[in-house]
């Protein structure tokens, strides 16, 4: 199984295995064994990672940029956000004849502002997924940790400090798209601030079984944070390593089934999965009662991609169909449900076989129990509350929201990519009185290498 934490938007998902050999190291790769292979980005500049290799060792450097124009809504303009990264990835049986040991780490810089804040989604689902959470710090640390494959693959466990959903309700063909909704995981997944989502971390151990090689059950603690997605405390640059902000642990639990389907050998994944929390959460509360606080909550999704046809030897190679399916507890959560639909057809064009169009139709709820919060707000003229916290931040009563992507991913050169991209945005920020909003733009990938 890939291990998702390693996998940037745009990257090719396969990934050579084999003996690395030099003059000084003749080791057995861990992927020998079993455990993920290393990264292999394309790359400007392959050869660093030629040689780095020899020595189990995967560096990346890339940089990601969105540009979004609103063409259509209250207000038109543009804006620009982006994030650079630097990648490593170490096999510990090449560099020292540990079986199975492997490391990651990412940190990360961003800068940039939203379009969203034009036609006033405010952060509800972001047109840009890049934006925000660790934004404009020169450093911000995401995750670093360590797995452990053992069995021949049957058993993986790793520990450190990394986001929950590097591993829960994850799939590596998400970032085929710039909306928030799916690219990196899909948006309803934190609204339950318990788990954290990258950039964010936390400190965690996590065990996944394959009882037979296209089955997984994995689960794991992910100690929880408050302020897990704010600027203060040290949030900021990620560097809040201590455990004084824990309040809480995260119980996720999922099972996955992996087929290949026919004589073209069509891969599918397929997965379910849970979380119970035992953190405190403020509930939505009508202002003329008092608050109230619910210690625990819950939170359920179900995902699937599969492939439909088959147009070239890669494991992304043709039509994929993928979908996704996150229930929050709507007492205290902002999305009740999330629904989502998408398409990724690649290799389509034989003289262009890396090109691939991606088409994505997302649909959210918010919960009922903040309709009828924003509802009596509303009534007594006070601010009406909204996303996380209860900020206010929202102009009316929320309800449900509608977005589209449509755009088409371009191999310009070895390690660049450059994609047009189109959003229409149906009741932004879930608001009926906020008119539909159409945004162009591209979203362009470079690994340096």
């Amino acid at each position: 199984m890939l291990s998702f934490a390693a996998v940037p938007a745009f990257a090719q998902l396969d990934t050579g295995t084999g003996t690395f050999a030099s003059s000084k190291i003749n080791i057995t790769p861990n992927s020998d064994f079993g455990a993920p292979p290393l990264p292999k980005p394309e790359a400007l500049v392959p050869q660093v990672n030629d040689y780095l290799q020899h020595y189990g060792t995967a560096l990346l450097l890339d940089n990601t940029n969105e540009f979004l124009g609103v063409v259509s809504g209250p207000h038109q303009g543009s804006t620009n956000t982006g994030q650079y990264a630097l990648e490593w990835d170490q096999d510990w049986n090449i560099l020292a004849g540990i079986p199975g040991l492997q490391t990651h780490a990412i940190a990360v810089g961003r800068y940039g502002n939203l379009a969203g804040n034009l036609f006033g989604d405010n952060g509800f689902n972001q047109s840009q997924e890049i934006y925000g959470a660790g934004g404009n710090v020169a450093v911000h640390l995401v995750f670093f940790y360590a797995e452990e494959t053992l069995a021949h693959g049957r058993v993986n466990i790793a520990a450190g400090r990394a986001p929950m959903e590097n591993d829960f309700d994850s799939n590596p063909l998400n970032c085929n798209f710039m909306n928030n909704s799916l690219c990196g995981n899909p948006k309803g997944v934190t609204d339950n601030t318990a788990n954290a989502s990258y950039p964010d971390a936390q400190w965690f151990t996590r065990f996944r079984v394959r009882p037979v090689s296209n089955i997984y059950v994995q689960s794991g603690i992910y100690f929880t944070e408050n302020n897990t997605y704010s600027a203060t405390n040290g949030y900021r640059s990620g560097f809040h390593l201590d455990s004084s902000h824990i309040d809480g642990e995260a119980f996720p639990i999922e099972a996955g089934y992996e087929p290949t389907f026919g004589r073209d050998k069509l891969p599918g994944h397929y997965k379910i999965g849970a979380m119970y929390e035992n953190t405190n959460h403020d509930t939505w509360e009508l202002p003329t009662l008092p608050p109230e606080s619910r210690k625990g909550g819950t939170q359920a999704w179900a995902q699937f991609d599969q492939m439909l046809v088959r147009q070239g030897p890669g494991a992304t190679d043709g039509i994929i169909v993928t979908g996704d399916y996150v229930h929050n507890d709507p007492r205290y959560s902002l999305r009740a449900d999330q629904f989502i639909l998408a398409g990724i057809d690649r290799d389509f064009w034989k003289a262009r076989p890396l090109d691939t169009i991606g088409v994505l139709f997302a649909y959210q709820t918010v919960s009922g129990q903040l309709g009828k919060l924003q509802g009596e707000e509303e009534e007594l003229g006070l601010p009406i509350t909204g996303s996380f916290g209860g900020v206010p931040n929202a102009a009316g009563i929320q309800t449900h929201s509608i977005n589209l992507e449509v755009n088409y991913q371009i191999h310009v050169f070895r390690g660049v990519t450059f994609a047009p991209d189109f959003q229409y945005f149906i009741r932004p920020n879930a608001e009926a009185q906020l008119p539909s909003a159409a945004l162009i733009g591209f979203k362009s990938h470079i690994e340096l290498f």
